[in-house]
């Protein structure tokens, strides 16, 4: 049975207790992936990576998925600035049916935007270079969207 793709805060009651959460920011060229720890408090970067193939993509979550025995996933979900889904949004959510097909993982969906935007605003006030931000952009977008899905999900029921 495929996994359920629903809003973030519609999967909270089918996660366990305690296990971490595995954070996406999904590209053209590459996925950003993120973990929280087991108490879901606090995300950090695993890596960058370069997008080819669908089956190689999700091979490759899956595997981190497994690794670090996630309880679920977060996609970070490009909204446009009045709320409506674009193609990139569209596209996200192919990404997500997709993956649910292949896992029992719930997929939460975070509203991310301005994400990448807010993580290159500090990388540059951190004075790092235009080739190192290129390098880690992803994951830290990957981050935010995962810290602010966590911080969301510690506040409890809306």
């Amino acid at each position: 049975m495929p996994a359920p793709v629903l809003p973030l805060v519609e999967i909270a009651p089918l996660l366990p207790e305690r296990g971490a959460l595995i954070g996406l920011d999904l590209g053209d060229k590459t996925i950003g992936v993120a973990v929280s720890d087991p108490d879901r408090r606090l995300a950090t970067g695993v890596e960058t990576i370069a997008r080819k193939r669908f089956t190689d993509d999700a091979t490759r979550l899956l595997a981190l998925a497994a690794e670090r025995r996630v309880a679920g996933l977060v996609l970070g979900l490009p909204l446009n600035m009045n709320g409506s889904e674009g193609p990139r949004a569209q596209s996200t959510r192919a990404f997500a049916r997709n993956l649910a097909k292949l896992t029992e993982l719930p997929i939460g969906l975070w509203d991310e935007r301005l994400s990448t935007a807010a993580v290159e605003r500090e990388l540059i006030a951190a004075d790092a270079s235009r080739k190192s931000r290129k390098a880690v952009i992803d994951q830290h977008a990957a981050i935010f969207i995962l810290q602010g899905a966590l911080d969301r999900l510690l506040r409890g029921p809306a």
